[in-house]
C-alpha cells in the first residue's frame, strides 16, 4: 500500500487508544504525521506522556487500511479531510485543546472569513425568536467576509441557516453523524443549498450515526470556530446553554437575546444575561460596539510619526492576519510582558485594536 503525507494525517485519527490532545503532542515533537510514524520506540518514549501502551497503539497499522477507506469515501461523496495543520482548517478551533485533529469538511466557503458568527438555541422556536433571527440576517448581510454557523438542528439552528441563505450569507452546519446522511432528513433541501453557499462540517467519520452524546461534542466546535455565539432562544437547559458555557470557558464572547420573564423558552437567555455570562443582543449594533465591527472596509489609515523597530514588526505581522498574542509573541520574537505593553500603547496610538479572544488586528 502506497502512503502519502494525507494518508499519514487521517491515519493519526484512527489509532485506538489516543485521543486529539495526545496526537496533538506527538505531532508537535516529531514534527509532522508521516514523522510520527517513523520515528523510533526509544524517541517516542522520550515525549511527555507517551507511554509503552500509546507506542503499542502506534505500531498498529491497521490505522491505514481504516485511513484509505475513508479518503476513498471522501473523493466519492467529494469530501475534504482538514487535518488541523491544514491551512483550511478553521484557525480560532486550534486554540481549543480538544479540537478535533481530523474534520471533514463539504462546501465552497471559506472557514476562516474575517467574522465568523455561531446562532444556537432551542428546537421549539417561538414567532420571537424567528423573527428576531430574520430581522437579525438582515442587517448582517452588509458586513463583509462573514460566516454563519450553527447545527442544522429544528428551530433556531435551521431558521439561522435559511435567513442567512436568503440573504446571501454563507453558512456552515456542524454536524453530529458523518457527513454522508443528513440530520434531521426533512432538513437535507437546506443542506443542499448550503453546499453552494456555505458548506457542512463534521469530525465524525462516514458511517457515523447521529447517537445522543455526540452533540454536546459538536457544541465546542460551534463555540470553537467562531468570533462570538449567539444565543437566541433557550430554555433553562438544553444544547444552546451548553454552547454558551464552552463559550464562556474559550474566552469567546456570548450574546443573548433578552425574551418574556413568563416564556420558558427565553428564561436561558434572561438567566445568561443576568449572571454576566452573555451581552444582551437587541441588534446588529450591539455586536458592532461589543466586537468592534464595521460593516464596510474601512481606508487604511495614514501613519503620521515614526514607527519604532518593534512597533514595525508587531505592524508586519498584524498586517498579514489577526493574531492572538502568544502567537504574536511566537512570530515577533517580543518577551509576552514587553509585547503587551507596547500593543497597549499601539492601542492608544489608534494602531491596533484589541479583539475578543485576546487576539489583535490593525486598526
Amino acid at each position: 500500500m502506497e502512503i502519502t503525507n494525507n494518508l499519514y494525517e487521517v491515519a493519526l485519527n484512527f489509532i485506538p487508544g489516543i485521543g486529539n490532545v495526545m496526537v496533538k503532542q506527538i505531532v508537535s515533537y516529531c514534527g509532522s504525521a508521516e514523522a510520527v510514524f517513523k520515528t523510533p520506540k526509544g524517541k517516542l518514549l522520550k515525549i511527555p506522556g507517551v507511554g509503552p501502551k500509546t507506542v503499542e497503539c502506534l505500531q498498529d497499522k491497521s490505522c491505514f487500511n481504516t485511513a484509505e477507506e475513508e479518503l476513498k469515501k471522501a473523493e466519492k461523496f467529494g469530501a475534504s479531510l482538514l487535518f488541523y495543520t491544514n491551512k483550511n482548517y478553521p484557525e480560532r478551533l486550534k486554540n481549543i485543546p480538544t479540537a478535533p485533529v481530523l474534520l471533514y469538511y463539504k462546501g465552497n466557503s471559506n472557514l476562516n472569513a474575517t467574522k465568523v458568527i455561531s446562532i444556537v438555541g432551542t428546537r421549539k422556536a417561538t414567532p420571537y425568536g424567528l423573527g428576531f433571527i430574520e430581522s437579525l440576517m438582515q442587517e448582517l448581510k452588509h458586513f463583509k467576509d462573514i460566516i454563519i454557523v450553527s447545527g442544522l438542528a429544528y428551530g433556531i439552528d435551521i431558521c439561522a441557516h435559511r435567513e442567512a441563505l436568503k440573504n446571501n450569507i454563507p453558512t456552515i452546519g456542524v454536524m453530529a453523524n458523518g457527513l454522508d446522511k443528513i440530520y434531521p432528513a426533512v432538513h437535507k433541501n437546506t443542506a443542499l443549498q448550503m453546499l453552494e453557499n456555505g458548506g457542512l462540517i463534521s469530525e465524525n467519520k462516514f458511517g457515523t450515526l447521529p447517537d445522543a452524546p455526540k452533540f454536546p461534542e459538536r457544541n465546542r466546535i460551534i463555540a470553537g470556530m467562531s468570533d462570538l455565539v449567539i444565543v437566541v432562544e433557550a430554555a433553562a437547559s438544553g444544547g444552546a446553554l451548553i454552547t454558551a458555557e464552552i463559550a464562556n470557558s474559550y474566552d469567546i464572547e456570548v450574546f443573548a437575546v433578552p425574551g418574556d420573564v413568563n416564556n420558558p423558552f427565553s428564561e436561558g437567555c434572561n438567566q445568561l444575561i443576568k449572571k454576566h455570562k452573555a451581552h444582551l443582543l437587541t441588534s446588529v449594533e450591539d455586536i458592532k460596539y461589543m466586537m468592534n465591527w464595521e460593516t464596510g472596509e474601512a481606508p487604511p489609515k495614514k501613519i503620521n510619526f515614526q514607527l519604532t523597530m518593534e512597533e514595525a514588526n508587531i505592524v508586519n505581522w498584524l498586517a498579514k492576519e489577526k493574531t492572538q498574542i502568544d502567537m504574536l509573541s511566537l512570530k515577533t520574537q517580543i518577551p509576552m510582558s514587553r509585547l503587551s505593553a507596547l500593543l497597549l500603547e499601539m492601542e492608544f496610538k489608534g494602531l491596533v485594536k484589541a479583539l475578543p479572544g485576546k487576539r489583535f488586528t490593525l486598526a
